[in-house]
């Protein structure tokens, strides 16, 4: 019997909200035959609030906090984790989801966010500087976060879902 490897084979999604990391998160999964968990809701389920309400109680910061303390408890093998576009503000649940997975940023242009998203308030958007801060404000500030924590980059700008997906699952099936 060979030892078997330390759940390093979970798919973690990274990038702005709008990127289309549930969506797509949930078709890789299906084609991989993977679990799916989408992270915002694993927080909203715990606190039992939407993520609005979490921030509007809890302010941008302790918002992170809960999602650090969600994200580092993640534990799963075989699964497709699309977390929340504020994930990277949290080096230490960063760090935990690189090391039970492979940490893959989707990359979207700011004009393709601006025509998928129109605002971010009432999205549950986490915006460390205040509510005033544009979309432009907010990809500027994380896209070198992504940068930094993603084992991988794909772009799919102009991509459908599942043009998008296919490109996704042969990167994957590359590494």
């Amino acid at each position: 019997m060979g030892e078997s490897k330390k759940s390093e084979d979970n798919v973690v999604l990274i990038g702005m909200p709008g990127a289309g990391k549930s969506t797509l998160g949930i078709v890789v999964a299906k084609i991989l035959n993977y679990a799916f968990v989408d992270a915002d809701l694993l927080i909203q389920n715990q606190c039992d609030k939407t993520l609005q309400k979490i921030i509007d109680a809890c302010g941008p910061e302790g918002f992170i906090e809960v999602e650090n303390e969600v994200l580092c408890n993640f534990e799963g093998t075989h699964t497709v984790v699309a977390t929340g576009g504020s994930a990277v503000y949290s080096d230490e649940a960063m760090k935990h989801l690189k090391s039970i997975g492979k940490v893959i940023y989707i990359k979207v242009s700011l004009d393709e966010l601006r025509n998928r998203l129109g605002g971010l308030y009432e999205r549950g958007v986490v915006m460390k500087h205040g509510i005033g801060m544009s979309l432009s404000d907010l990809f500027d500030e994380r896209r070198p976060l992504y940068e930094k924590y993603a084992d991988v980059t794909i772009d799919i700008d102009g991509l459908d879902v599942h043009d998008a997906a296919c490109k996704l699952v042969n990167l994957i099936s590359l590494e």
